[in-house]
C-alpha cells in the first residue's frame, strides 16, 4: 500500500483515499492481476495506483482535469503509468465507450449513481464487480437500491478510522470521516 503521505496533491482536488480505505476495498474487490477496472472520479489517484500495481489495465476516468492531471503525476511519480489510461469526460460517457471491465470503482458519481451502476453493470464481466464509496449516508441507500434491481450479491461494510497522534502527555485518536463500502457481485 501507498502511504498517504507519497501522493502529490492538488487544493481542488479531493483525495487521495486514506490509505485504510484502500486496503479494504483492495480486499473487497478481489482484484486479480487478469482484470481490467474503471475507475470513476479518481480524483488524485490513491484507488487508481493501487488498482494499477494489481491489475492488468485501469481506466481512470475524471471529467475534473485538475484531477486527471494529478493522477498523471502520481502515476508517473510511482511508475505505474504504463497500466493506466486517462480519460477525461463525463462518467456516463465513459463507461459507454469502454468495451467490458472486471471491476467498476465508483468514487464519485455527480448525483447520476443508478446510472452509473446500470450502466456499468451491462459492461460487466460475469462475477465482475461494482464498488462504490461514499462519505454520504444517501449514495449507499441508491447504490443497494439499484443493484438489488440488477440482483446483484451486495455487500456493505461501513468504516470509521482513527488514527493516533503521539503527544507529550498521551497519544490522541483523531477520527477521519466515515466511509460506507457497497460491493455488488454480478451473478
Amino acid at each position: 500500500m501507498i502511504s498517504d503521505d507519497e501522493f502529490i496533491t492538488h487544493k481542488d482536488v479531493p483525495g487521495p483515499t486514506k490509505e485504510e480505505i484502500r486496503c479494504l476495498v483492495m480486499c473487497k474487490s478481489k482484484v486479480s492481476p487478469e482484470d481490467i477496472v474503471v475507475d470513476i472520479c479518481c480524483g488524485t489517484g490513491g484507488l487508481t495506483l493501487e488498482f494499477a500495481k494489481r491489475s492488468r489495465l485501469v481506466y481512470a476516468v475524471d471529467k475534473n482535469l485538475d484531477a486527471l492531471n494529478t493522477t498523471e503525476k502520481n502515476l508517473k511519480k510511482h511508475k505505474l503509468d504504463k497500466k493506466v489510461q486517462l480519460i477525461h469526460s463525463d462518467a456516463l460517457e465513459a463507461l459507454r465507450n469502454i468495451e467490458t471491465f472486471d471491476i467498476l470503482m465508483i468514487g464519485g458519481s455527480g448525483g447520476d449513481l443508478p446510472l452509473l451502476i446500470e450502466e456499468g453493470y451491462q459492461k460487466l464481466t460475469q462475477n465482475g464487480k461494482i464498488i462504490v464509496t461514499s462519505i454520504l449516508l444517501e449514495t449507499p441507500v441508491e447504490a443497494v437500491q439499484t443493484m438489488k434491481k440488477l440482483q446483484m450479491d451486495i455487500d456493505i461494510v461501513d468504516v470509521s478510522i482513527s488514527k493516533g497522534r503521539v503527544m507529550k502527555r498521551g497519544t490522541m485518536m483523531l477520527a477521519r470521516n466515515p466511509i460506507t463500502i457497497v460491493t455488488g457481485k454480478k451473478n
